[in-house]
């Protein structure tokens, strides 16, 4: 028998190590050529390994979270063939592919066993045989995962369609399979579980800490009467024809392209080390969406161009793009302003974190219908919380609460947003 090296190939220029975040194979295991055996992140996609040649893996490099260095050995496979030790080229190339996108996942079959030793002579045990068929389920990683941390086996998933969802296992969850897992009683306490941070969790822990310690934030909040706007939102989806709904977040990102022209030091980005700050005249607005894998932020490129039916569009295509993996990096790279919304649970006011190395980053909270006075009158309104976190060694208090005020202007009076 001869043993191959499967050595990590470059995934990426200029990447010198990608992180273990999940390993569809274990030592023992009987791989085929190019099964899928491993998941590697890198900083811009997860990269999916398939096994150059078949055998039985007999060594693997690591645990989910480590590190493996490009051109060190991934995993160790036993091949037929003479005893000698064969390896795979570490210029081979391989094709970088974000996470989420759907896959077909094969169940490994289980490795013979050898017949266990005996002092005197015995029949040799029969053999394990191989499985007549294996199991074919299509579900995304971010579903496999989820599967997998539940306890679940995506074979017995019944899934609507032709592969396995997030409501396929909320459906499971929900009514059961009678198939050996069951949901926790609500009122039994769970066992503490050990959770180790890794893959798109550690690379979010690590860019926050890194803001927090290098960027000193200062947030800002301010109230904006948004019931003319809602109005006027009401009106054009109910004459939208084919185009697609129009939520609030539309409104505010032409209200912030608008406001910024006056406020370049809101739309720039600051390079610490070389102590320049470059302010953009284009806005890329960095929209942060919250997935399965953790929060990605893709960008709306050139978001000054567009009218609030284009801005709805794109924004919709990216939120799936990134719920689903399939963002091209790309796509998650290169904004000069970020957006974060809770949407409805966007609470009275937020503190968000700066995407570094952007310097300010805006958060609109939800819409709550209070009285006000207009006037001598007092009158049903729609308001809206608007926070701001900036950067103080690039951003004045001042700057930033006249650009919000820039903001609430043009929200109040919804028209402006229009005129040329």
């Amino acid at each position: 028998m001869a043993r191959f090296t499967f050595r990590l190939p470059d995934i990426g220029e200029g990447i010198a190590e990608a992180e273990i975040v999940a390993w569809h194979v274990k030592i023992g295991d009987k791989v085929s050529e190019d099964q899928q055996v491993a998941d590697m992140m890198t900083d811009k996609a997860t990269v999916e390994m398939e096994s150059p040649v078949t055998g039985i893996v007999v060594e693997l490099a690591g645990e989910v979270g480590d590190q493996v260095a490009i051109g060190s050995a991934l995993m160790v496979i036993e091949v037929e063939g003479e005893d000698a030790v064969v390896e795979t080229p570490v210029e081979e190339q391989v094709e970088a592919e974000t996470p989420g996108v759907e896959e077909v996942v094969e169940a490994a079959p289980a490795p013979t066993p050898a017949p266990a030793p005996a002092p005197a002579p015995a029949p040799a045990p029969a053999p394990v045989p191989e499985p007549v068929a294996q199991a074919h389920v299509l579900a995304s990683p971010a579903v496999r995962a989820r599967a997998k941390d539940l306890g679940i086996d995506l074979a017995t998933v019944k899934a609507d369609g032709n592969h396995v969802r997030h409501a396929d296992l909320d459906a499971y969850l929900r009514y059961g399979s009678g198939q050996g897992y069951h949901a926790p009683h609500a009122s039994r306490a769970r066992e503490d579980e050990p959770v180790k941070v890794i893959g798109m969790r550690r690379r979010i822990a690590e860019n926050m800490a890194a803001s927090k310690r290098a960027i000193p934030h200062f947030t800002y909040v301010d109230e904006l009467d948004v019931t003319a706007l809602e109005a006027m939102r009401a009106d054009l989806n109910d004459n939208r024809g084919a185009r697609p709904k129009l939520t609030m977040l539309p409104f505010l990102i032409v209200a912030i392209c608008r406001a910024l022209p006056d406020f370049p030091m809101i739309n720039a980005r600051y390079d610490d080390e070389a102590g320049v700050v470059t302010r953009h005249g284009r806005v890329h607005l960095g929209m942060a969406a919250q997935t399965d894998a953790g929060l990605m932020v893709p960008v709306i490129r050139d978001a000054q161009d567009k009218n609030v039916w284009q801005l709805a569009a794109e924004i919709t295509r990216l939120a799936e793009a990134a719920r689903t993996g399939k963002a091209k990096s790309e796509e998650l790279s290169g904004s000069t302003l970020t957006v974060t919304s809770l949407g409805p649970l966007g609470g009275i006011a937020t503190t968000p974190v700066i995407n570094r190395p952007e310097v300010a980053i805006i958060g609109p909270n939800k819409i709550v219908e209070r009285p006000i006075f207009h006037g001598d009158e007092i009158v049903r309104a729609k308001l809206m919380n608007l926070s701001i976190s900036c950067d103080h060694r690039v951003v004045d208090g001042w700057d930033a609460a006249s650009f919000v005020q820039a903001v609430k202007k043009l929200v109040e009076t919804p028209v402006l947003l229009f005129a040329d």
